[in-house]
C-alpha cells in the first residue's frame, strides 16, 4: 500500500497538471482578448489629419484640421462631393458656378464675392499648401447637401441617405478590428448602445458605432434589430438651368463667311433652302491669347435674316483666325485664365447683344484633354451670360468616343440649350485615311452615345452636304472636297458606275487614272434620307447642315419634311 500511494499521487499530479494545461489552452483559445488596436496606425493618420468615413466605408483620402475647421483637398471634393468647384492657381481664386452666378473666393481669404457683393464667412475658405488646394468643408456645404461629424482621429461624412439596419447591445462588449474574440479592440461598447449593422454573417456582424468605428461584434450581443429611415439633408437647392429653345425642331444652316464681304451672300445662301429656321454665320474667331476675337458681324445681316424669318446664331470658333494668320493661338492659355476667359465671355455676349443676335453657337475644336476642365468652366460661364441676355446657347460637339470624353457632354447638355453633334469627319480632309465622311453606323452611334448624356430635346445632328474624293498614288494619299450639289455632275464627268454600299449606306465609287487610284463614298440624297430617318426614329431636336451653298433642292425637301413631321 505504501508503495501505491506515491504512484497515485504522481498520477493525480499528472492529471492536475494536464487539466491545468488543457484549461489554459482552452482559456487561451476562447477567452476575449483585451489587446487594443493602435488607432493612429489603424486610421493611418498623423498630425492634424483625420481619416474619412464616407457613408459606411473609409476612403483613402484624408481631411485636415486647421484653426478648428475641417478642410478637404480639391481632388477629394470634386471626386466625392461636388465637381463644380474650379481652381485658378495662377490668379489664386476658387470659383463656384451655378446656373445664374459665379462665386469667387481668394486663397487665404474669408471673403466670398457674388456679383460684386462681398460676404465675410469668418474662416479661411481656401488655401494652397505645396500646390495642393484645400477647401473648408463648411464652404463646400454651402453648395452641397452633406453632413459631417469630427472625432479624434477620423470623421464621418454623409451625402446619401436611405434606410439603415440598427440594433442595440445586449450587454457590455467591444467592437473589434476583425471577427473573432482574439482580434484587437477598436472601441468599448456599453449595454444598450445602438450600432448600425453593415453586414451580418454566421456568428459575427460588421457594424458601425455611433462615433463611426467600423468593426465586428458577435451576433449574440445584438438585440432589437430594426430598420430606420434617414432624414436627408436638403439645405442647398441649386438654381434651375432654364432653356431658350425654338418651339419646333431646329433646322440650322452654317453660313461660312471668311470676311465682312461674305455677309453679302446671305440672300443667295438662303434662296435654295426650304423651312430653314436658323442661320449660323461663322463670324467670330479667337484672335489672340488674351481672350479677344475677330468679328465679321453686322447689324444689317441680322436685320435682313430676321425679315427672312430666320434666327441668327453667331458662331464663335477657336481655329479660323489662327488658320489664316498662323497666329500661334493657345486655347489652353485663354481658357485656363479667369481674366482671359471672362474677357472672352463678356466680349462675345456684349457683341451678340449689340448685333441683335438670337444665339451663340460655340465651335471650339482645338480643346485638348489638358484643357478639358477649363473648357467646362468656360461653357458654364458663357451659359450664364447667354441665359441672362436671352441668347440661345448651342455647342458644336464631336461624335463621342472615350478619347474625347473630357469634353463632358453631360455638362454640355445641362448648361446649353442645344448640343449639335458634328456627325461627319469620320474620315476628314488631310487625314490620309480614305473612307466615308459619315457612314450610317458612325452617325447612329454618335446620336446614341450623345443621348446617353444629353436629353433628346437638346440633341441636334449635323449632316454633311459634302463628300471627299480620295486619291492614292503609291504611299501618298491626297483628297479634295466634293459638294452635294456637284456630286452627280462629277460622277457623270468621270464616267464611272458605282454601287450601293450596305455597310456605309452610301454610293461607293472607285476607279483608276494613270498611276492613281481613286475612291469616293458619296453623300447623296439617298444616303442623307437614311440618316434623317435615323434622326426621326431617335426623336431628337433637329438638324444642322454643313454648309449652306452645298445643298440640293431634294435634300432640303427631305429636311423640310423632317422638321415639319408631327
Amino acid at each position: 500500500m505504501k508503495k501505491i500511494i506515491p504512484v497515485l499521487i504522481a498520477v493525480v499530479l499528472i492529471i492536475v497538471i494536464g487539466a491545468g494545461t488543457v484549461a489554459g489552452m482552452l482559456y487561451e483559445k476562447y477567452s476575449y482578448s483585451k489587446e487594443r488596436a493602435d488607432l493612429t496606425a489603424y486610421f493611418e493618420v498623423q498630425g492634424d489629419e483625420r481619416a474619412i468615413i464616407l457613408q459606411d466605408e473609409r476612403i483613402p483620402e484624408k481631411a485636415v484640421m486647421k484653426n478648428g475647421r475641417c478642410y478637404l483637398d480639391m481632388d477629394t471634393v470634386t471626386t466625392y462631393f461636388n465637381e463644380i468647384f474650379y481652381v485658378d492657381l495662377n490668379e489664386q481664386i476658387l470659383l463656384y458656378t451655378t446656373a445664374t452666378e459665379v462665386i469667387h473666393a481668394g486663397f487665404g481669404s474669408s471673403i466670398m464675392n457674388v456679383d460684386g457683393v462681398e460676404s465675410d464667412l469668418g474662416y479661411e475658405i481656401v488655401y494652397n499648401e505645396n500646390e495642393k488646394i484645400y477647401i473648408a468643408l463648411d464652404y463646400v456645404r454651402l453648395y452641397t447637401n452633406l453632413s459631417y461629424e469630427i472625432f479624434d482621429q477620423h470623421m464621418q461624412i454623409y451625402n446619401e441617405w436611405g434606410s439603415r439596419t440598427v440594433a442595440a447591445l445586449k450587454k457590455d462588449t467591444a467592437v473589434r478590428l476583425r471577427g473573432g474574440v482574439k482580434s484587437e479592440i477598436l472601441r468599448d461598447l456599453a449595454e444598450g448602445e445602438q450600432v448600425e449593422i453593415l453586414e451580418k454573417m454566421e456568428n459575427w456582424s460588421k457594424v458601425k458605432s455611433s462615433d463611426s468605428f467600423i468593426g465586428y461584434v458577435e451576433n449574440k450581443m445584438l438585440i432589437d434589430e430594426t430598420q430606420v429611415e434617414e432624414t436627408p439633408i436638403t439645405d442647398y437647392q441649386a438654381p434651375e438651368y432654364t432653356t431658350n429653345q425654338l418651339d419646333g425642331k431646329v433646322s440650322l444652316g452654317w453660313h461660312s463667311i471668311g470676311g465682312v464681304g461674305g455677309n453679302d451672300t446671305l440672300d443667295s445662301m438662303v434662296a435654295g433652302t426650304i423651312d430653314m429656321n436658323v442661320i449660323a454665320p461663322t463670324w467670330f474667331s479667337l484672335s489672340d491669347n488674351e481672350g479677344n476675337f475677330e468679328s465679321f458681324g453686322t447689324k444689317t445681316y441680322v436685320d435682313r435674316a430676321h425679315t427672312l424669318g430666320l434666327e441668327v446664331w453667331g458662331v464663335l470658333d477657336d481655329f479660323n483666325y489662327n488658320n489664316v494668320h498662323d497666329a500661334g493661338i493657345d486655347v489652353y492659355a485663354v481658357l485656363s485664365s479667369t481674366t482671359r476667359r471672362t474677357r472672352l465671355v463678356e466680349g462675345i455676349t456684349k457683341t451678340a447683344v449689340a448685333l441683335g443676335l438670337d444665339g451663340i453657337n460655340l465651335d471650339f475644336e482645338r480643346v485638348t484633354a489638358e484643357c478639358g476642365e477649363h473648357y467646362v468652366q468656360f461653357i458654364r460661364e458663357l451659359s450664364i451670360q447667354c441665359r441672362e441676355n436671352e441668347l440661345t446657347f448651342s455647342i458644336d460637339s464631336y461624335v463621342p468616343f472615350n478619347f474625347n470624353s473630357y469634353l463632358r457632354r453631360d455638362i454640355q447638355g445641362q448648361v446649353a440649350d442645344y448640343v449639335i453633334i458634328m456627325g461627319y469627319d469620320e474620315h476628314w480632309h488631310g487625314s490620309g485615311d480614305p473612307g466615308s465622311v459619315a457612314s450610317i453606323d458612325y452617325v447612329s452611334n454618335g446620336i446614341d452615345k450623345t443621348l446617353e448624356q444629353v436629353p433628346k430635346e437638346k440633341v441636334v445632328n449635323g449632316l454633311p452636304f459634302y463628300s471627299i474624293v480620295w486619291k492614292t498614288m503609291g504611299a501618298d494619299v491626297t483628297d479634295v472636297y466634293l459638294t452635294l450639289n456637284n456630286t452627280q455632275s462629277y460622277i457623270d464627268s468621270i464616267g464611272v458606275k458605282g454601287e450601293w454600299d450596305e455597310e456605309t449606306q452610301q454610293m461607293y465609287y472607285e476607279w483608276k487614272s494613270g498611276n492613281a487610284a481613286y475612291q469616293l463614298w458619296a453623300e447623296t440624297e439617298e444616303s442623307l434620307a437614311v440618316k434623317i430617318n435615323v434622326m426621326k426614329v431617335k426623336d431628337i431636336a433637329g438638324v444642322a447642315v454643313w454648309r449652306l451653298g452645298y445643298g440640293t433642292k431634294g435634300a432640303w425637301q427631305m429636311i423640310s419634311a423632317y422638321v415639319n413631321a408631327p
